[in-house]
């Protein structure tokens, strides 16, 4: 498996886990303690990041991903949360995501 393809598995497993599975000690630890997030209104840090997003509405919505496509250090993934329509893309270093960004619109 090519660095590409890890990367990409590293992203889907934590989104799954977060948006599917609920399961979010299993996120944190694809997360970089460091995390940084662009989007509005959720805060920085693996732990901050991923309680917020646990406390959030979209934390009890069904989620399913439609698209992903990896380059380099970057994952983008599109899919759809609880009626809306979401492009995550997540950096990935030495194994854990480090950076994110967002565009959301309805779906």
């Amino acid at each position: 498996m090519n660095a590409m393809d890890q990367n990409r598995m590293i992203v889907v497993d934590c989104l799954e886990n977060l948006f599917v599975h609920k399961d979010f000690d299993a996120a944190k630890a694809a997360l970089h303690p460091d995390f940084v997030t662009h989007s509005p209104g959720l805060p920085n840090g693996r732990d901050a990041f991923a309680d917020a997003v646990k406390n959030s509405p979209l934390a009890g919505a069904t989620a399913e991903i439609k698209h992903i496509a990896a380059e380099h250090d970057l994952v983008m993934v599109h899919l759809h949360v609880a009626g809306t329509a979401i492009v995550d893309i997540l950096r990935v270093e030495d194994g854990l995501l480090v950076e994110h960004w967002d565009v959301k619109q309805p779906a």
